[in-house]
């Protein structure tokens, strides 16, 4: 996308905090909030958003993307391509707010929406899960009775000790939804093939990411029905290929893959070397959860539960109903309303 008319364009680069519900556990890790990183661009009476969260456990923080983001002002604002972009900065944060903000402003002064831009079907409803924290077993029970709404669950485990009754007492008030579990790393060999008869006697559909990024090959000839995602080991297209002999499924998230761009990427080459394809978010608001509501598209499985675990979200902002998350095409990307004023910030 070429920034070659309607007038100079200009970046605002902000940095916000959103709390949380409630604290939010997992392996390693405890979130009470989330600082974000939001990119704007203006231009010719067009503004066009892009967040990031980042990906803390590669330190790939929001003061960093905004130094690397502020350090490229120059070359942004001097008409940097969205496909120049993709060789120009790294995998990370501050290219996904970047790459989406750009693919937004083509939108908005094309007036086609992003999701025509990409060459997708118009975009339906998905099935999405809701994650739980992991907590005490009991706890985790009683929050999924709470949300009656969701069909489908994700589990955060941590190799504690108390995975097995955390699986139980989620099984036992949900008999009813699809069930997953996310290790978040947080497993060994021994620990995962102890917990698997558990996890197939509470019908477990999906385990993401039991063993640490680069140990994926303690998971080779694991004997588990149940197929294997991988999140902390999939980072972006270079990753997908050799991760084909331990895992089943890779988890896209665009923090994680640089944008909408590789993530759209990502998601068909895993569909051609036969593995099924899930979508999530570091965490966000609405804004984080648009875009990669559009590679939920192309998805098997879709975590886009980001904006619900926020205390307050994006207005307007993605609906959750009956168990299904849909983004309406005021949240982002969709064609601009605006009236173009050529050199003029609306």
């Amino acid at each position: 996308m070429a920034h070659d008319t309607g007038g100079a364009l200009a970046m605002e680069v902000s940095l916000e905090t959103w709390p949380m519900k409630s604290p939010f556990r997992i392996t390693g890790f405890t979130f009470h909030e989330i600082p974000l990183v939001v990119v704007t661009l203006r231009q010719g009476g067009f503004t066009a958003r892009g967040e990031a969260c980042g990906v803390f456990y590669l330190d790939d923080t929001p003061e960093g993307i905004v130094s690397q983001l502020e350090e490229l002002r120059p070359e942004i604002e001097s008409g940097l391509t969205r496909e120049a972009l993709q060789a120009r900065v790294p995998a990370g944060g501050a290219r996904n707010a970047l790459d989406c903000a750009m693919w937004e402003l083509e939108a908005k002064k094309s007036g086609t929406p992003v999701w025509k831009l990409a060459g997708l079907e118009e975009p339906k409803p998905l099935l999405t899960t809701f994650t739980l924290g992991a907590d005490e077993p009991d706890v985790m029970g009683k929050r999924a009775a709470e949300i009656p709404y969701a069909r489908a669950l994700k589990l955060k485990l941590t190799g504690d000790g108390a995975d097995a009754a955390r699986v139980s007492a989620v099984r036992k008030a949900r008999p009813d939804v699809w069930l997953g579990v996310d290790g978040n790393q947080g497993f060994d060999r021994a620990s995962l093939e102890k917990l698997i008869p558990h996890m197939v006697e509470n019908d477990v559909a999906l385990v993401e990411q039991p063993c640490r990024r680069g140990d994926e090959e303690s998971l080779a000839g694991l004997d588990a029905p149940m197929p294997l995602a991988a999140d902390e080991s999939a980072l972006t297209l270079a990753d997908i290929a050799p991760l084909k002999s331990f895992f089943d499924v890779i988890n896209i998230k665009l923090d994680k893959c640089g944008g909408l761009t590789e993530g759209l990427a990502m998601a068909r080459e895993a569909r051609r070397l036969g593995l099924d394809v899930m979508v999530g978010n570091m965490m966000g608001t609405s804004w984080s959860a648009a875009p990669s509501f559009l590679v939920g598209q192309l998805c098997d499985v879709v975590d886009l539960d980001g904006p619900w675990l926020l205390a307050a979200d994006r207005d307007p902002g993605v609906v959750y109903e009956n168990g299904y998350v849909e983004c309406p095409p005021g949240v982002w990307g969709g064609p601009s309303s605006q009236t173009p004023t050529p050199g003029t910030a609306p």
